[in-house]
């Protein structure tokens, strides 16, 4: 198989006016710069503009470093305000998988980075819970258990038990901390520290039945749908932005494990989607809101 062709993708996101298109089509047909995919949305309700470019590697005279600092220079023309960033589809990405006992997300996510329909490397997996160590073994990446206390028993040995897992992940300074149902709530400071970063599968179609045990709050409820939502994690429980959202039907004669079991597979896909989309940088992020360039 031969190896995907190099791109630069920028992406912007700056307070919307006349000319910005211009103004970035223009920046790169001065330097050759040959597009591949762009992608556009002007936002009414924030006045705010949206974009996503690639562009071939090897269409341009200078290396991703220069097209950065060359490109600041058309960011500050848009304004202040403007969010920007110009990533390199030959840097290869890392993502961190956190985990408890539920294993449906990882055994998912770790077939699609096997089969190569994933493109990441995974250098660790974390679990508060050791079962799910042997299938990541399996897969020859190294599973790191950090045990918790019990909710409520020691706040002292729970933030230590944060402290460690945050000590794993930023070994490695991964451009993704993978929540695959991982059933600890993560403490405000490391919200901040990984925000944009940090993303949650929650087995709920949010905003709709927040909290633990969204299937037993759907099936009280006598729905019709369930659902699963990929957002980025926020100090906000099951509050932050959404990536990526799906749902499947179940009816009247489902029972709560029937109704897990087919949300099961909804989320494993949404995740895998969401993932997909935050690694090839086509989440752009916007107060709480994303614009989602597929």
């Amino acid at each position: 198989m031969s190896a995907p062709e190099r791109r630069y993708v920028i992406s912007l996101g700056c307070p919307d006016r006349t000319g910005i298109v211009a103004a970035i089509a223009n920046f790169l047909a001065e330097h050759g710069g040959w597009i591949i995919e762009a992608a556009y949305h002007a936002d009414p309700d924030t006045g705010w503009f949206f974009t996503r470019q690639e562009v071939r590697a090897d269409s341009l005279p200078f290396d991703v470093a220069e097209l950065r600092a060359r490109f600041a220079e058309v960011a500050r023309e848009l304004g202040e305000q403007t969010d920007w960033r110009v990533t390199d589809t030959a840097e290869r990405k890392r993502a961190m998988i956190l985990v408890s006992r539920a294993g449906h997300c990882l055994y998912d996510l770790l077939g699609r980075v096997a089969s190569g329909e994933l493109d990441v490397d995974v250098p660790a997996v974390i679990g508060n819970h050791p079962d799910l160590a042997d299938i990541t073994r399996a897969h020859g990446i190294p599973f790191h258990h950090v045990p918790f206390p019990r909710a409520g028993t020691d706040p002292d040995a729970k933030a230590a038990a944060f402290g460690e897992v945050r000590r794993l992940v930023e070994a490695h300074d991964p451009h993704a901390v993978v929540l695959a149902r991982f059933m600890q709530v993560l403490p405000t400071e490391l919200c901040e520290e990984w925000a944009g970063r940090a993303i949650n599968i929650h087995h709920s179609f949010l905003p709709s039945f927040v909290g633990a045990r969204p299937y037993h709050q759907a099936h009280a409820r006598g729905v019709k749908l369930v659902g699963a939502t990929c957002h980025y994690v926020t100090a906000e429980l099951d509050a932050g932005p959404i990536i990526e959202q799906d749902v499947i039907r179940v009816d009247h004669a489902d029972a709560v494990p029937d109704m897990v079991r087919k949300g099961r597979d909804i989320e494993k896909v949404v995740l895998a989607r969401g993932l997909r989309w935050h690694l090839e940088d086509r989440v752009l992020v916007h107060g709480n809101r994303t614009v989602v360039f597929h």
